[in-house]
């Protein structure tokens, strides 16, 4: 299934076609607008010839911020962002033999995949759901009781990168977060 995320042709082919790109755009996705934060992977595997997780994690530190760090940068915080890319591609290569796929087709549930993908660096408890929620519903990883372990993440609608198909949908998810923002806001005040 292909995905539509970013807005940028090549962008999203490398999501569709590497699995490890997905979860680096994911992980990539905080502080920084969704549709740029998964370009990162695009411009990753453009600098540096590849996203295998082995190469990656065995990359020089300093060089490998130097290139997630040329504009445009991966993220808004390339150095830190880059350090916590060569940790989850540490963390795939050991523990999933370099495949990110293993993450998800191994886990015997939702419950058990959501806890796999919170042991990921840079994801808490609701980027894990999010995570999860983008698996069932745009790539089809549904393993038994996903719909619980991600909540309204499940639920049709437009909360978050999960939802993302195209630029209608992309602009409904924003729109929402607005909504979100603005109703926390008032909230506090």
């Amino acid at each position: 299934m292909a995905l539509h995320i970013t807005g940028d042709e090549h962008a999203d082919q490398v999501l569709t076609d590497d699995p490890f790109a997905v979860l680096v755009g994911m992980m990539l996705d905080q502080q920084y607008p969704m549709e740029h934060a998964f370009r990162g992977p695009a411009k990753v595997l453009d600098r540096f010839g590849s996203l295998e997780p082995a190469r990656i994690a065995a990359a020089d530190p300093d060089e490998f911020a130097a290139l997630c760090s040329t504009p445009p940068a991966i993220h808004r915080f390339p150095g830190s962002m880059a350090r916590r890319l060569q940790e989850l591609a540490a963390l795939v290569e050991e523990r999933y033999d370099g495949d990110a796929e293993r993450l998800w087709t191994e886990a015997a549930s939702g419950k058990e995949l959501l806890a796999r993908v919170m042991e990921l660096p840079g994801f808490g408890k609701q980027k894990a759901q999010i995570f999860v929620a983008l698996l069932a519903k745009q790539l089809g990883v549904r393993p038994d009781g996903w719909e619980a372990a991600v909540g309204a993440y499940a639920e049709p609608g437009y909360r978050s990168v999960a939802d993302v198909v195209d630029a209608d949908s992309l602009h409904k998810v924003r729109d929402y977060k607005k909504q979100k923002k603005a109703a926390a806001k008032a909230a506090s005040a």
